[in-house]
């Protein structure tokens, strides 16, 4: 059986590098391109019922990252509700990230509508906090876009996100699909990759559990595709942080057994993408849910 060569160490523990990788990832994927269409073409029509006549908009971003997103988001309901204030608790773990999102609110003209409340904490630990506050706000529209990965027990974060929804109100969870390319790569050797040896979560675990919780929602596939073509060049600067961002394992060309990282490089080339134009293309496919908050009958 292949064996690693050197002990395995998550890129989650070298958050530099990680954010490295997250932002080759954005260069070469499709994703934000089909989110910021989702956002544009369909958020607002979704929240409609959320947002008519409301003069002020209670939303939690769980990972939001560098919040060129959530700006997005602000700014078509902004467009569906001119005269609408927005009052958003940002939850993000990473420094780096959180110190980005905040850059980038201080650069964007025309934001007086938005308030920001800056949390420096993982869904986990903000929900902890907001028990240990005994807080009674409700959330009108809640996100949490391709982060439930990082969660102990999804399920738990589900059901403690939604139920601090106002009546009316939206839960967002996008997540790649279990049929998609990078997902066939995680069952293949993720477990084997990550030192839990958890297996990760993706979008068919979260409709399992909100068909059995029997929570109300509406799905949404976004087709996605990432180039991985620069993995295939040996010693490749940019083909190697990939490896590290799909595997997340720090290194992963120096870690892992020879025999392993073929089996690893065939998956991706034959199992789990499409060749075009001379280029790998890794289909990245993921869907989004959004979970209704059903006034009380």
């Amino acid at each position: 059986m292949p064996v690693m060569i050197s002990p395995l160490r998550s890129l989650l523990t070298d958050d530099s590098r990680y954010q490295k990788g997250y932002q080759l990832f954005l260069d070469r994927s499709t994703e934000i391109q089909r989110m910021q269409d989702f956002i544009n073409n369909q958020l607002p029509d979704i929240m409609s019922s959320t947002i008519n006549g409301k003069s002020n908009l209670n939303v939690i971003g769980v990972g939001s990252g560098s919040g060129e997103l959530d700006l997005k988001m602000f700014s078509a309901l902004h467009l569906k509700n001119p005269k609408m204030r927005v009052d958003t608790e940002v939850v993000e773990p990473s420094p780096q990230q959180l110190s980005e999102y905040a850059d980038l609110v201080s650069q964007t003209p025309d934001l007086d509508y938005i308030s920001f409340n800056w949390n420096e904490m993982t869904a986990e630990e903000f929900e902890a906090h907001w028990k240990q506050k005994k807080m009674t706000k409700k959330a009108d529209f809640i996100h949490m876009l391709q982060m439930m990965y990082y969660v102990k027990d999804p399920g738990a974060t589900i059901n403690f996100f939604h139920s601090i929804l106002n009546k009316n109100g939206k839960l967002f969870i996008s997540l790649l699909t279990g049929d998609s390319g990078w997902a066939k790569l995680d069952k293949a050797y993720g477990k084997r990759f990550r030192e839990s040896g958890m297996a990760s979560v993706f979008m068919d675990d979260v409709k399992r559990h909100l068909d059995a919780t029997g929570l109300s929602y509406q799905s949404y596939l976004l087709p996605s595709k990432i180039d991985i073509t620069e993995c295939f060049t040996d010693g490749n600067e940019d083909g190697e942080l990939m490896l590290e961002f799909l595997t997340e394992v720090l290194n992963f060309s120096q870690v892992c057994a020879p025999e392993l990282k073929a089996d690893v490089m065939e998956l991706l080339r034959h199992g789990c993408s499409e060749q075009s134009d001379g280029k790998v293309l890794l289909n990245s496919n993921y869907e989004m849910v959004v979970i209704d908050q059903l006034p009380q009958i």
